[in-house]
Order: structure tokens, then sequence, then C-alpha cells
């Protein structure tokens, strides 16, 4: 094989050139797009395991709805600042290049879920402790704003057409182990210490961890050079870095938003489960106050946190699976079990969850995790597609966190709310079923991008000889 083709380059063909990215090359860009996500979820992993504990460490001890509510807020503020985040990395991006921008973003990412290890509680600094969290979190929202957006147009662009799906679908591989990591030192950790070394230091070593996992996704994207397309748009283009953002981001909405409004209707579907599913049913399942209030049965917190945990790591076996059967028959078939699934299943899912049964539960929350499982696999590779290079990245960020933010980094607080004020434990079943209704109309209107190369960027071959074979129109 060439130099150019190991580091990324073009082979020569008619009608057109084709570019080569080499399998070293693609294990090195998926593992440093995969290990900011690792990052992030383990965080999520973390806080949502812990809630209970964030709970009683950093807000008053009177009033527990009133407390269980402001720690779903606290969460739910990263989401507040992450379009924020998307406006300022994603065109910056666009300008000045993918690695460079995805560098700082992991680092902040990391330091914010350091902070959190850091902060005292209530008991020793009153107020200002849970207002240092919402610091932390909105630097936590802000850096990953330009984050996944971003990890996601970095494996697209990096990837041969034919296999996008397949390495697409390990930035979600990354971000289910990083949760199920998260999820499972969070269990272990009382296992093997003391209670009041738990309420004391224990508690910290989760977030403590995010920091070294961010130096290590800083090493690994900086070793990298900028992905092909955006090597070709800036050999075209000559000064991208000189570009005006506010041109960048009035071309955005100006030209875009048909694309941006499917990217969201496909964020909105995916994300709701996705939040369901790793945000609120820790919570839920283990709520016994209000499920024994409200005609459910709970189940232990040990029983839910092992259910869930053995969900998680059934997906990141399956979605890798997913994504090259993606390949193979196409995005939106998967996607459409998926969407139809929501619908069909909302109810009965929500019923065997809250049935107090362990082995309902677990077959409930197997469910839900393969339906959002039909999303994680197929979306990173279906969204970058929507959207050319020149604009990918800030296009991508932008609607992404809109939606994200607006729809389901709100599903946890949401779902507390509504299930506290009315009584009604089939709230979860509501909101999965809505988000269903929102996949099928999205997927009617959305056009299949398996197996084509990405708008504005030459096709791409993960070999010479599969190069060679798409110069020729085979």
């Amino acid at each position: 094989m060439s130099e150019a083709a190991e580091a990324g380059g073009t082979a020569s063909g008619s009608p057109g050139e084709v570019t080569v990215t080499d399998r070293a090359t693609m294990r090195r860009a998926v593992g440093a797009a995969a290990v900011g996500n690792i990052t992030e979820w383990f965080d999520f992993g973390v806080y949502g395991y812990l809630a209970t504990t964030i709970e009683a460490q950093f807000f008053p001890p009177d009033n527990h709805a009133l407390a269980q509510l402001a720690t779903f807020a606290t969460f739910a503020v990263a989401f507040l600042v992450r379009p924020l985040g998307g406006l300022f990395f994603g065109p910056l991006g666009d300008r000045i290049g993918r690695t460079k921008v995805l560098a700082v973003t992991v680092i902040l990412m990391a330091t914010g879920t350091f902070l959190i290890g850091c902060i005292p509680s209530y008991s020793q600094i009153g107020i200002a402790a849970p207002i240092l969290l919402v610091c932390a979190r909105v630097l936590q929202g802000f850096s990953t704003g330009g984050e996944y957006a971003g990890a996601m147009t970095f494996i697209a662009e990096y990837s041969p057409d034919r296999k996008r799906g397949y390495f697409g679908s390990f930035l979600e591989f990354g971000t289910f182990v990083g949760y199920a990591l998260g999820a499972t030192v969070s269990s272990v950790l009382p296992l093997v210490s003391t209670d009041g070394f738990m309420d004391s230091w224990g508690w910290r070593i989760p977030f403590m961890i995010a920091l070294p996992l961010g130096i290590t996704g800083v090493y690994l994207r900086t070793k990298l050079e900028e992905t092909p397309a955006f090597q070709h748009l800036l050999e075209e283009s000559g000064e991208r870095e000189g570009a005006a953002a506010k041109h960048v981001l009035r071309d955005i909405f100006a030209k875009y938003w048909p694309a941006m409004l499917l990217a969201g209707g496909l964020v909105v579907t995916w994300n709701v489960t996705n939040y369901m599913l790793t945000a609120y049913m820790p919570t839920y399942l283990k709520d016994s106050d209000t499920m024994e209030a409200n005609g459910g049965h709970a189940i232990s917190s040990t029983a839910s946190e092992w259910t869930q945990i053995a969900v998680l790591w059934v997906a990141v076996l399956v979605i890798p699976l997913l994504g090259r059967l993606s390949d193979k028959i196409g995005r939106k078939p998967i996607m459409w079990v998926g969407a139809g699934g929501l619908v069909v299943l909302g109810i009965p899912m929500v019923l065997l969850l809250k049935s107090g049964s362990v082995f309902a539960v677990l077959i409930g929350l197997i469910l839900m995790g393969l339906l959002l499982i039909c999303f994680s696999a197929t979306c990173p590779s279906t969204l970058p597609a929507l959207f050319p290079t020149e604009v990918r990245y800030g296009s991508l960020s932008i609607s992404f966190n809109i939606f994200v933010s607006a729809f389901a980094g709100t599903v946890s607080l949401v779902m507390s709310a509504l299930v506290l004020a009315t009584g009604d434990l089939n709230w979860p079943a509501y909101y999965l079923i809505a988000a269903g209704v929102i996949g099928v109309i999205t997927l009617l209107k959305l056009k299949e991008t398996a197996g084509k190369s990405l708008p504005g960027s030459l096709p791409s071959a993960g070999t010479e000889e599969e190069a060679r074979e798409m110069a020729a129109g085979r």
C-alpha cells in the first residue's frame, strides 16, 4: 500500500479520485473519537447511578422530592448550554480543523467531571455546593456541545463509504462502554468500601477518574492528521481559517434548515430513548415511595443497578453487529424497527418495568435497549451524511445540540415532575411513543445514505483495490 494510502491519502482512477484510508489509520481514528465519548458517558453513568448520593451531598436534606428534582435539574443544566457549545465549537471545527477542536473539547469535558469530585458537600459550605455543581455541569455541557457532533464528523470523514456504518457504530460502542464502566464502578465501590468512606470520599473517586481519560483522549487526537475530507477541502478553498463565523452561521440556517430538521427528528427519537434508559430508569425503578404510592412496585437498588448494567454490556456487544448490518441492508430498515418498536412496545415495556419482578424488569430494559441501539448503531453514520464537508461540523453540532437540549436532556427532569404531579407511572411510555412517532415521520422524509459518499467529499475506500473498483464505477 502506498504512503498516501497509509496516511489517509488518495488513489487516482477514472472518473475521479478516491480517498483511501488504511485499516491501521482507521483504528487510530476510531479510538481517538471514541475515547471522548467514553469520557462523556462515564460521567453520565456515574451521575445517574450516584444520583441519590449527589442529592444527599449537594442539596438540603429536609425535602426528598424537591432535592430529587434539583438533582435532575442540575443534570439538565448542562443541556441548556450545549447549543452554545455547538454554536461555538461547530463552526470553529469547520474553519480550523476537526482534530484541534476535539482535543480542546475532550479535556474541558474531563475537567468538568473531575471538578465535581472536588466540590465540598452542602453540610460543609452550604448553598455554595449546588452553585459549584451547576458551574461544573455548565463546563461539561459547553464542551460536550462541540464534542459529540465533532466525533461523528471525524469518524464519518475517515471511514470508507462501504463501511461507514460499522466504523460509525464504534462511537456509540464508546458511549455504552463509558456508561457501563461508570455504572459498574459506581455500583462496585459501595460493595468494597464502608458507608463512612463512601459518604466522605468514596463517591468522589469515579468523577476523578475522568481526568486521566481526558488526557488520554487529547494524546490520541493530537497524534492524528486532519480527516481526508477536510484536507481536500483545505486544498480546494485555500483559506478556511479566514472564514467569518457570522457568515458561516447565516449560511447554515439559511441553506441547510431542511437537513437540520431531519437531523433533529432522528436526534429526538434516538436521545429521548437514550436518556430514558440511561438517566431516568435508574431512579424510576428503585423509587419505592413514588412506585408504591401510585400502584407500581419498585425493585431493590442493587437489582436495579445490576439489571441495567447487564443491558448496557449487551448493547456494547450488539452495536457493532448492527452497524455492520446497516452497511449491507441500509440504515433505514434498522431505524424503522427502532421507531416502530417504540410506538408498539412503549406501554408494554413500562408495564414490565413497574411490575416489581426483577425478571420482568430485565426483559423491559432489554427491549428498550434493543430499540435504542437501532438508532445508536446507525445515526453516527447517517447524520454526518446530511451535510456537505464545508459546514458538516457546524451544522451537525448546532442541530444535534438544539434538539438534544430541548427534548432529550430534560427527560429525567420532565419525567420526575410529571410522575410526581400526576401519579401516573406510565409517563415514560407516553414519552417513548411520542418519540417513536417523530421517528416514523422523519424516516418517511429521509433518504438512504448507506454506501454513498459524503456530500462534498471524494469517494472513500478502505483499500487501494477497493479504490480502483470505485474509480472504475463498479
